[in-house]
């Protein structure tokens, strides 16, 4: 039996769930999100709750159980609250800027990385040493981040570059005389 699946998803009020034809589409105040429903997989919305149960006790309808309650969980909370990370930058001379729909890092090369923001995405620069990654798929905000963070990671030495506001570097001791 699923440990995930067997628990309800709490469906708040101000977010809208239809179920129909393989698929399931949520509405909610910050977008919309839809995902096709697998064969091995039924859904029904009771009131203000959704159960995810198995059609039949096969390992593929078991494991399905589990990631689609998981995934419908993530869609739910990204409508209603959405989901952000935050990515700190170290390093004499780093910054970052947002200017329209460009996200503008100064890394230590020898040119600016200029990163195109993605529709669905919100980029804040409170500090230029602070990136805030909103959006309401919790999937495409972990992928951008990544895709920041990897065009300069941090190093064990000094800690310079990008990282997660949550991450702790490991830092070694360096060279001695």
């Amino acid at each position: 039996m699923s440990r995930v699946g067997k628990y309800p998803v709490a469906v708040p009020t101000g977010v809208n769930v239809q179920i129909a034809s393989g698929a399931i589409t949520v509405k909610g105040k910050l977008g919309e999100s839809s995902m096709p429903l697998s064969d091995d997989i039924e859904a029904t919305l009771d009131g203000a709750e959704l159960w995810v149960k198995p059609r039949n006790e096969s390992k593929r309808a078991r494991m399905m159980w589990g990631t689609t309650r998981a995934l419908i969980n993530n869609m739910v909370t990204g409508v209603s609250a959405g989901f952000t990370v935050d990515l700190e930058i170290n390093g004499v001379g780093y910054r970052a800027a947002v200017a329209g729909k460009t996200l503008q890092l100064q890394l230590g090369y020898s040119h600016d990385v200029d990163y195109p923001i993605p529709d669905g995405i919100t980029i804040k620069c409170e500090k230029p040493t602070a990136i805030s990654i909103s959006g309401h798929d919790k999937r495409q905000v972990g992928q951008v981040a990544a895709e920041i963070r990897a065009w300069r990671g941090p190093e064990p030495y000094k800690g310079k570059g990008i990282k997660y506001a949550t991450e702790t570097i490991l830092r070694k001791e360096g060279k001695k005389k």
